[in-house]
């Protein structure tokens, strides 16, 4: 649904995906499902889900549930998922949007997003692929279940707010990753991606020298760039 789910250049991260498996030797065929429709063809090796606007939550929310089954499916079998801002609350437990209204999601993730102070800022959070940088615009915290597993430690920002400390954001299930980071967020933190390819792939992808040589660097810089202003250590 990248026409309504590409707020923030998220429906891209698939072209990061794609293009870094193409630059390891990898065939790729990126295919994109619209409102109404229903999947086509095997398994897929990667889902990709990104955000949108309150107001085309319900739409989108009435696109999921339609594949739900089958979207359910996959994350069973073990593709990997990687869902981004609304697109990730709207596989959680559940939102309460403006008005008051709650959204019933699909319950892949574990938590519900309820009203919060409006964050338009950047987010730095510590994770297990290193430090991730990106860009966080959202009005909800996220309350995970207790026990969840976060993607990570918020270094600067907000991340899903609430009131445990440390602050986490995100929250991972089996090989499915949801985030507030925006960017999009795999641009700018290649070990994700790379991760994620390789779950893909059941570790034979080796991602390319152009890729960590020429192009993790530009990642990189842009990630320091960004820390430094915030006060933060140059990686």
């Amino acid at each position: 649904m990248p026409d309504l789910l590409d707020l923030n250049g998220d429906a891209q991260n698939c072209l990061v995906l794609a293009q870094r498996a193409r630059w390891a030797g990898i065939d790729v065929r990126v295919e994109t499902i619209d409102v109404g429709e229903t999947p086509e063809g095997g398994i897929p090796q990667l889902v990709v889900i990104g955000s949108g606007s309150e107001a085309g939550m319900p739409a989108v929310l009435a696109g999921l549930h339609a594949i739900e089954d089958t979207l359910r499916s996959w994350v069973d079998e073990g593709v990997p998922l990687l869902a981004v801002g609304t697109g990730w609350e709207l596989l959680a437990e559940s939102v309460q949007i403006e008005g008051g209204s709650v959204l019933t999601g699909l319950g892949i993730f574990s938590g519900r997003s309820v009203p919060g102070r409006r964050v338009s800022d950047d987010l730095v959070v510590e994770t297990q692929f290193g430090r991730m940088i990106g860009f966080e615009n959202h009005a909800r915290h996220y309350l995970p279940a207790a026990g969840a597993k976060g993607l990570g430690t918020v270094l600067y920002g907000v991340g899903n707010g609430g009131e445990v400390r440390p602050t986490i954001e995100g929250e991972r299930v089996g090989a499915s990753v949801g985030t507030h980071l925006h960017g999009p967020i795999l641009a700018k933190n290649p070990a994700l991606a790379d991760h994620l390819l390789g779950l893909a792939t059941q570790g034979r992808y080796e991602p390319s020298s152009l890729a960590t040589v020429r192009v993790d660097e530009i990642a990189r810089a842009a990630r320091n760039a960004i820390a430094v202003r915030l006060g933060l250590e140059a990686e």
